[in-house]
């Protein structure tokens, strides 16, 4: 018997051979997989308010993706590598090395021109790397760390609130964050920077 998943609105189903990169055996629910995870982000978050990044680390594949195996190292063996399978969600998975430069060189871009102020610039980012969708699983708490990274080693502002929520429960917050993503997804980013300030 395997591990069943309970998916919210917005969430991208694992398909059989994902399910099977779970490092920790013991878990058999979605409560405890949620558990387990928070536990291993909670130590990449400790790691980041540690360590000083430059802004040519940041905006790297390496860094993307090493942030995601600090996030889910702990939990998925699959952690930190790119996607092999189509979702329900993201670009086809062959073009996500080249997707992501683009996003990267466009903000280095955004940042040098400040084409945007920087609340925008982080929050076009996280935008941008939730649709290319790089990894199997955890796009959006990454999208959001890297967001918030972003504001605090690049631009030297607080980190953004997301309602102090990880938007794992499907709850109003859940539904205000979803309703902000698909305005972004239409170009307007103001819902989702107030939601990430808030």
């Amino acid at each position: 018997m395997g591990l069943e998943f309970d998916y919210k609105d917005g969430q991208t189903p694992l398909d059989e051979e994902e399910k099977e990169g779970l490092k920790i055996k013991s878990i058999t629910t979605q409560a405890e997989l949620d558990e387990f995870e928070q536990l291993n982000i909670e130590k990449a978050v400790e790691w980041t308010i540690h360590t000083k990044f430059k802004l040519e680390k940041i905006l790297t594949e390496k860094f993307v993706r090493g942030l995601h195996k600090r996030m889910y190292g702990d939990v998925w063996k699959w952690a930190g590598d790119f996607r092999k399978t189509e979702k329900n969600i993201g670009i086809p998975w062959t073009q996500i090395g080249i997707e992501l430069k683009n996003l990267l060189d466009d903000t280095k871009y955004w940042i040098e021109n400040k084409t945007f102020p920087p609340e925008e610039i982080a929050i076009r980012f996280k935008h941008r790397i939730v649709s290319i969708h790089c990894f199997p699983n955890g796009n959006g708490r990454h999208s959001r760390m890297m967001a918030d990274i972003i504001m605090e080693s690049i631009f030297g502002n607080e980190i953004f609130s997301w309602h102090q929520s990880n938007m794992v429960e499907a709850n109003e917050t859940r539904k205000q964050y979803i309703k902000a993503l698909r305005e972004a997804d239409h170009g307007n980013y103001k819902q989702l920077i107030e939601f990430a300030k808030n």
